[in-house]
């Protein structure tokens, strides 16, 4: 049975990730990736969400709190400065939702720019095997110029250091959105 673009993206950070592990959700959105993480990585991991909406930070962390999740670190700010709140030297795993948060402004949506950006600082400290999710929106203004970056960006990574996939269901309308998952073959 062929997993839906979450479930999908789910199983392949569950493969990568351990207990202990640093994990990121780079865009926070309801929650359901950071509460994922969380678990993923046990108490003794430790999870940094970020998200630029105060809305996003309080649905997570009451979604965090009921669930009695404590090793999560929720940031209000852009996924582009992660290399400013977290001083991990290895992370794990990390993932992405871009585009705009569920039932709000779809005026405030993830940039092309920024993305690449954060991408780039989590690559940097990435663990050997370990995987950056991109789940990629693009149906919105300004999603057709995000995903294009991230494409560019991805497929010009060096093939001897990082192996990058595309998942996507070909057959559906009203661009479905795809992951592109990269894995780190070694640390540099």
């Amino acid at each position: 049975m062929l997993l839906n673009i979450l479930s999908y993206a789910h199983t392949l950070l569950k493969e990568c990730l351990e207990e202990g592990d640093v994990a990121i959700d780079a865009t926070c959105g309801n929650g359901h990736d950071t509460l994922f993480l969380s678990k993923t990585v046990g108490t003794s991991g430790k999870v940094y969400g970020f998200d630029i909406q105060e809305q996003a930070i309080q649905k997570t962390s009451q979604k965090l709190t009921e669930n009695g999740c404590h090793n999560v670190t929720l940031i209000q700010d852009s996924h582009e400065k992660i290399h400013t709140f977290i001083k991990e030297d290895v992370f794990g795993g990390a993932i992405f939702n871009l585009g705009y948060l569920p039932n709000s402004d779809k005026s405030i949506i993830t940039k092309p720019r920024s993305t690449v950006s954060a991408i780039e600082a989590i690559l940097e400290k990435l663990k050997t095997n370990g995987l950056v999710i991109l789940v990629i929106y693009y149906g919105h203004p300004g999603g057709e110029e995000e995903k294009e970056a991230v494409l560019s960006y991805t497929s010009q990574l060096n093939q001897k250091e990082y192996q990058v996939l595309q998942y996507s269901f070909i057959n559906q309308q009203n661009q479905a959105p795809f992951i592109i998952a990269i894995e780190k073959k070694k640390r540099s």
